[in-house]
């Protein structure tokens, strides 16, 4: 019996997989069209939501069929419901914050997710318009909600650490920002000491997409394109920050890169590797966000990066000539780990 009951949870469980992108277009309408939000502020039957959203009857029970089903709504003597599930989507930032990004970055593009690991390219960036290798050097070309949702992911998660990852290495004459996106560690910084020397190395494409960004009038700018061989790095001390920054690179790449700032350091530099790692999250939500986010670098972001694991960067960081000599735990409400760096010798 109990294998019986089992097998019926397993065929359960991949029916909701086999439906998955059709349930996330569903509570998409859902949210579209306002079904949830009124539902919230006043229960109603589907003939009242129908006339109060000029909607179609078809479409408010269609809808509302499936909400149930899934769970985020309720239904009671006719009436619908939201359940706190639906108010998730509702209010919670997080859970918005992914939602818009799935649907505005990867939805599309998720469906060359096979042909991108066959060929080590992300075959659904040109889902987003552009034939680029990458979409490090498209997102500021981005449509405004795409760019918006493309920021707001990026920037969620690590924002909530900055301060604490400030306290740290604030003592540190000169401060290296490699991947600094759109400069909101600088932000930090130089709100806490605006004669802090700090610079910002990125693309050329984000740099220029922030350069005259008046909060950051007191930080330094360093274009480059850190993977190419012939382009340089200032020549750095004190402390240098990478933040979710290695994660956007494959294995190769982040052991080039460690070698190069490595090169262009002096001997007593510091680096600081902030990362979400996937085994020292606390809870099963947080992994499952950050393995399903390595499928978005596979097909839309650049064909050969993932979220690794803590063991994964340590063995990184041992092969390109580094060793940890500091580590922080559990930073910020999303369990972030910060890596301090020395060389070897």
């Amino acid at each position: 019996m109990k294998h019986k009951q089992e097998v019926l949870n397993a065929l359960s469980e991949a029916q909701k997989i086999a439906f998955a992108p059709l349930t996330f277009q569903g509570i998409n309408a859902l949210l579209e069209l306002g079904i949830l939000k009124e539902i919230d502020a006043i229960p109603a039957d589907s003939q009242t939501l129908a006339k109060k959203l000029n909607l179609s009857e078809y479409t408010i029970k269609t809808l509302l069929e499936l909400g149930e089903t899934v769970g985020v709504v309720e239904k009671k003597n006719n009436v619908f419901y939201i359940t706190l599930l639906g108010q998730t989507f509702l209010y919670d930032e997080m859970t918005r914050v992914n939602f818009n990004f799935v649907r505005d970055i990867c939805y599309l593009g998720a469906n060359k997710l096979i042909e991108s690991f066959k060929n080590g390219h992300p075959a659904g960036l040109k889902e987003l318009y552009t034939e680029a290798e990458t979409i490090y050097t498209q997102i500021s070309t981005l449509p405004q909600k795409m760019k918006q949702s493309w920021y707001e992911f990026d920037h969620y998660y690590s924002d909530n650490s900055f301060d604490i990852v400030y306290e740290i290495i604030k003592s540190y004459e000169k401060i290296f920002d490699i991947g600094a996106n759109t400069g909101k560690f600088e932000r930090v910084c130089l709100k806490n000491n605006p004669n802090q020397d700090i610079t910002m190395i990125d693309l050329k494409e984000n740099i220029e997409y922030v350069k005259d960004t008046p909060e950051l009038s007191g930080c330094k700018f360093y274009p480059t394109n850190i993977l190419a061989p012939e382009e340089v790095l200032p020549q750095m001390s004190g402390a240098v920050l990478m933040s979710q920054f290695l994660d956007c690179f494959s294995e190769e790449h982040i052991i080039f890169i460690l070698k190069k700032i490595a090169k262009f350091s002096s001997q007593d530099i510091k680096i600081y590797i902030l990362e979400p790692f996937i085994d020292m999250q606390k809870f099963e939500s947080a992994k499952y966000s950050l393995v399903h986010t390595s499928l978005y670098f596979a097909c839309m972001a650049n064909g050969y990066s993932k979220m690794y694991s803590k063991n994964d960067m340590e063995e990184f960081i041992k092969k390109a000539g580094w060793r940890i000599y500091t580590e922080y735990k559990g930073l910020g409400a999303y369990d972030y780990t910060l890596l301090e760096c020395v060389k070897n010798g």
